[in-house]
């Protein structure tokens, strides 16, 4: 297939999809017809992506296979759900006079964009389609970050740039180093950039040259993950921006780094010579989550509380991913599935109390079940849901990775479960204070019951996976872990 018959494949238009809808409503004049067609774009890419499953195959740009199709179909649904959300959230903001009609036409835009770029670095079978994918996605974000253009937010969007620019940056010189490393087992050209080559090939790849790639991938698109050390670029990013990318940036782009650095131990782990990829990433796994968890308990702020847990979580299932084989990858790719939904119904939920409170300090937000039923308890399931507690499927996933832990490496259990418990208490306090304590006064307008139904969306399916996974999905997440290393 040439490459442009390939781009214009199904895979192809998952991601080309929301890239052109974004060129559309850049052209569009008014922000509420953009609205609309920012959600029927991000709906046509979702039915597209639903289809991937039965696409699966390699080209010379695109690689469709479980773990890509899997991550593809999350991310356009987060996106789908958050494109709805944001219709109401934005023109709120609107009526507020805190957005002009010029920024909510690039809200908009810079949206779809963000969504494409995100789905062409899934599917993409080319580390240097991948790296520019990731590189757009992240420019695109950091300019959602900035739109409130206050003092705060346009410092936040800088240091967003900044610290993942320097990560992208090294992130591309340790592409350059593994195609360097791939020339003993492949030739010359896109065969050595390529994921679908280069496992197959990693035996006979240069020992040295991996492992010296693996320590700058490691950073680069650790630093995109948000795990400790590199994650400071995010509290600010979720405090600051729009609360609809919050809830897109909370799991998606951490998906879309942790899925490059997945596939990249499959490709170490192939090479005798090349160091274990296990080790470096449960270390790091394992500081975000004891750094974020113990971190919760300073914040003041709800969207930076629930970004330090968004750390806290992708450190989970990083250490997964790094614990390795089939159950722990299982377990893994469970959490990040169900936190990405969580997470993004967290966000919503406290992005409609923001706006309710006039203030997103958890002093201006109190006591929401007195006035806001529906609102408290929809954001109560959702922090009890991230919190690991039963019925809902992050405490079967946390389970799963805490016994792999006890059978593997026992000694690591302890420090787990604390990161664990830690996190889960703060959470917890915080439900507290948010639905039960002291109400506080409403200074926004109640935008009604539609503005949650991707929340009520996301949390019954993370609850449904609690109770009861349907042996189809079992079977599909089998087949995911069974194909990575």
């Amino acid at each position: 297939m040439s490459m442009v018959g390939e781009v214009l494949s199904l895979p192809g238009l998952v991601a080309l999809v929301p890239l052109a809808g974004g060129l559309l409503v850049g052209l569009v004049r008014r922000h509420d017809i953009a609205g609309w067609i920012n959600i029927a774009v991000a709906a046509a890419a979702f039915a597209l992506a639903c289809l991937l499953p039965w696409e699966a195959g390699a080209g010379l740009l695109l690689l469709v296979d479980p773990l890509a199709a899997h991550m593809a179909i999350l991310t356009s649904f987060v996106g789908l759900t958050t494109a709805w959300f944001s219709r109401f959230y934005i023109a709120t903001e609107a009526a507020a006079g805190r957005l002009d009609a010029p920024r909510l036409r690039q809200y908009h835009a810079l949206f779809l964009f963000f969504l494409g770029f995100m789905l062409l670095a899934l599917l993409s079978n080319n580390l240097g389609v991948t790296w520019v994918a990731m590189e757009s996605a992240t420019i695109a974000a950091v300019l959602v970050v900035g739109l409130p253009r206050t003092d705060a937010a346009i410092e936040a969007s800088w240091k967003y740039f900044i610290l993942c620019g320097v990560g992208i940056a090294l992130a591309l010189f340790g592409t350059i180093v593994l195609y360097l490393a791939a020339g003993p087992a492949l030739s010359a050209g896109l065969a050595a950039m390529s994921w679908s080559t280069l496992v197959p090939a990693a035996a006979l790849s240069h020992g040295p040259l991996l492992n010296l790639a693996f320590v700058f991938l490691l950073i680069g698109y650790g630093t995109k993950a948000g795990l400790a050390p590199l994650h400071a670029w995010m509290p600010d990013a979720h405090a600051e921006g729009p609360t609809p990318v919050s809830a897109v940036l909370s799991g998606s782009i951490l998906n879309v780094a942790l899925t490059m650095l997945l596939r990249l131990r499959g490709l170490m782990a192939g090479n005798a010579a090349a160091i274990a990829p296990g080790p470096p990433l449960m270390v790091l796994g394992l500081l975000s989550l004891l750094l974020a968890a113990f971190s919760l308990w300073r914040r003041r702020d709800a969207k930076r509380f629930f970004a330090f847990s968004t750390i806290e979580q992708s450190g989970v299932a990083a250490f997964a991913f790094g614990l390795g084989g089939p159950a722990a990858v299982f377990a893994g790719l469970l959490h990040l599935t169900l936190h990405t939904l969580a997470k993004a119904a967290v966000f919503q939920c406290i992005g409609r109390a923001s706006q309710l409170k006039g203030g997103q300090r958890f002093r201006d937000i109190g006591g929401l079940l007195a006035g806001h039923r529906a609102l408290a308890l929809t954001l109560a399931a959702g922090i009890v849901a991230v919190a690991g507690l039963p019925p809902f499927g992050l405490f079967t996933s946390e389970f799963l990775i805490v016994m792999q832990t006890v059978a593997r490496q026992p000694f690591l259990a302890v420090p787990l479960g604390i990161g664990l418990v830690v996190g889960g208490w703060a959470l917890s306090w915080r439900l507290i204070t948010l639905c039960l304590g002291e109400p506080t006064p409403d200074r926004g307008p109640d935008a009604g019951w539609a503005m949650l139904a991707p929340a009520w969306l996301h949390l019954a399916i993370v609850l449904v996976l609690g109770l009861a996974m349907p042996a189809a999905l079992t079977a599909w997440f089998t087949t995911i872990a069974g194909s990575v290393r």
